[in-house]
């Protein structure tokens, strides 16, 4: 069996981000079931159909050249003012396009996320879901793998200590990987 290529994207630029920390356990976590985990930036710019400059340009044209080639996608989204941030779902935006050939179409995608506030990331992940399937992905119907009061989750290098969260991290996972490979559409 093949190693599945999995393409992870933090929703947070954040320097000490609890999602990159989400992530950075689901990196070592995922390889357990034949499964690797490579990074995407998501420092683009604004979104712009009118935009032509070939530099301005070549982080879009990575991030989606990076996106075609993944056999799936996993988003590690923050919550803000009760939905993903800005700078996700611009990238999000920019992969769209062209309109109905996005390189998320057919993409099998799952979507966790960790926040300070006692509710998690749900209503960000509800809402990314909703844009993800608007795009023809592959969206994971799995529960939400939410990580509530992330401060006390991770440890002061940003290293998932949670013994209970680690572990549905790595259900979570085998489980999407084992899906991906179902559905994925080569």
């Amino acid at each position: 069996m093949a190693v599945l290529q999995v393409l992870g994207i933090s929703g947070s630029l954040r320097q000490a981000s609890t999602n990159t920390a989400l992530l950075n356990a689901a990196e070592a976590l995922v390889r357990r079931h034949d499964a690797e985990l490579t990074r995407a930036s998501i420092r683009l710019p604004l979104y712009d159909a009118d935009l032509a400059d070939p530099e301005a340009l070549a982080p879009v044209d990575e991030f989606k050249a990076a996106l075609s080639s993944a056999d799936a996608v996993l988003i590690a989204t923050p919550e803000y003012n009760f939905g993903p941030s800005g700078v996700l779902k611009n990238a999000i935006d920019w992969a769209s396009r062209p309109a109905y050939r996005s390189v998320f179409r057919d993409k099998p995608v799952a979507v966790i996320g960790a926040s300070g506030s006692a509710v998690g990331t749900a209503r960000a992940q509800g809402q990314l879901k909703q844009v993800l399937l608007g795009m023809a992905s592959q969206v994971f119907p799995y529960p939400e793998l939410v990580v509530a009061n992330a401060a006390q989750r991770f440890d002061g290098q940003g290293k998932l200590s949670d013994p209970e969260v680690q572990q549905r991290l790595e259900s979570f996972l085998r489980d999407f990987v084992a899906w991906a490979r179902r559905v994925r559409v080569t």
